[in-house]
């Protein structure tokens, strides 16, 4: 049995037939969790505006409400699909197309809590925010680690990608353990002063370094693979904007885990990490907003042609709200009146792309076409 991938070929083990149950399911790949990750983002956007209004918390809570309802029904639905297509289930972990999004689990999870932290605390009380993300952070940080060695190892022995042909989603199943170095500084507070404290806050910045370097590994082939065979084919073409994903995410980070060391740290090594943090983020988001611009370019020349709709229009959300918590940060240890305007900006393009993907997601579901593609 040979299952065609868009970046190769992989040659898989004949499997029994899937039981005749929930056969809904069957096509239900790892990319839905995408639509988890950039609800849950979409709430942690807003909440980190430097300019807010009264009724801007109210959506934000509401529309965290329905991530965490979002990642209860996939996870629910994932198991189903585990359970009752199992063979479709390995075709996928196998597949070089579909695998890389298994990232996307870990990346929903963290969100959620994340999330959670920010926006939910008036409706389920801050200890419940904490307990709760502590869970989703500990299994977040576990699946992702797994996924950032797990994928690149079946990409090494099992997968034959012809070369050249890199593809954007190769950096989901590395990206994971930057959202921990992001949004686990936050949970530093709840842990005792001395030892605890200070491990999570330096695992944290350990976590930045692993992603950062596998991003810095993946990223010139994808450049080299957009230089030298030219644009992706049209559905894929919002996949572009995954690559803003380590970028803000990165800076969002540092940004957190020097605002975590200013009260676990000696003062030496917390103003370090505070330089080190505007020193490493002011370059890395404007690197950023080059590729926004670049990948916006071929978004619109790829709607000019006649993109369909398809499940990576959900890429212009989670990637792009890791921008706006990265220049939300970079205003906060700035105060620059640019970086406010540009969080305020960006969250602006967020917001609309969430709606597009929102919306063609349920006409799609609502015409029966999403998941039997």
């Amino acid at each position: 049995m040979t299952i065609l991938g868009g970046s190769g070929t992989s040659a898989l083990p004949d499997t029994a037939p899937a039981a005749p149950h929930f056969t809904v399911l069957r096509n239900l790949g790892p990319n839905w969790y995408a639509t988890v990750m950039g609800t849950a983002i979409t709430a942690t956007g807003g909440a980190a505006l430097p300019y807010g209004t009264a009724w801007l918390p109210i959506v934000c809570e509401g529309i965290w409400a329905l991530s965490v309802l979002m990642l209860v029904t996939l996870l629910l639905a994932r198991l189903g699909h585990w359970v009752h297509h199992r063979d479709r289930a390995v075709d996928h972990l196998l597949d070089p197309a579909v695998a890389p999004f298994y990232g996307c689990l870990p990346m929903a999870l963290l969100a959620v809590g994340a999330a959670g932290m920010t926006v939910g605390q008036r409706l389920i009380g801050e200890q419940a925010a904490v307990d709760v993300d502590w869970v989703l952070w500990v299994l977040g940080t576990i699946t992702g680690l797994i996924t950032a060695a797990g994928v690149p190892y079946l990409m090494i022995v099992w997968h034959r990608v012809p070369a050249g042909n890199a593809a954007p989603a190769w950096l989901l199943p590395v990206v994971p353990p930057m959202v921990s170095a992001a949004t686990g500084p936050v949970l530093a507070a709840y842990l005792p002063a001395g030892q605890p404290r200070d491990t999570l806050v330096y695992g944290c910045l350990a976590l930045f370094g692993v992603s950062l370097m596998a991003t810095l590994a993946i990223l010139p082939l994808v450049m080299s693979r957009l230089l030298y065979k030219g644009s992706l084919p049209l559905a894929m073409t919002p996949t572009l904007f995954f690559v803003l994903g380590p970028l803000g995410q990165s800076v969002t980070a540092t940004g957190k885990i020097a605002d975590a060391a200013g009260v676990s740290l000696p003062a030496s090594a917390a103003r370090a990490v505070t330089y080190f943090s505007v020193l490493y983020g002011v370059p890395v988001i404007g690197f950023a907003l080059l590729w926004l611009v670049l990948a916006a370019a071929m978004v619109i020349r790829a709607f000019r042609r006649g993109m369909p709709f398809t499940m990576t229009w959900w890429g212009f959300t989670f990637p792009l709200g890791t921008c706006v918590t990265g220049a939300a940060a970079l205003t906060a240890h700035t105060h620059l009146f640019a970086a406010a305007w540009l969080t305020v900006g960006l969250y602006a393009l967020l917001v609309i792309g969430w709606l597009a993907a929102c919306a063609g997601t349920a006409r799609g579901l609502a015409k029966g076409t999403l998941l039997p593609a």
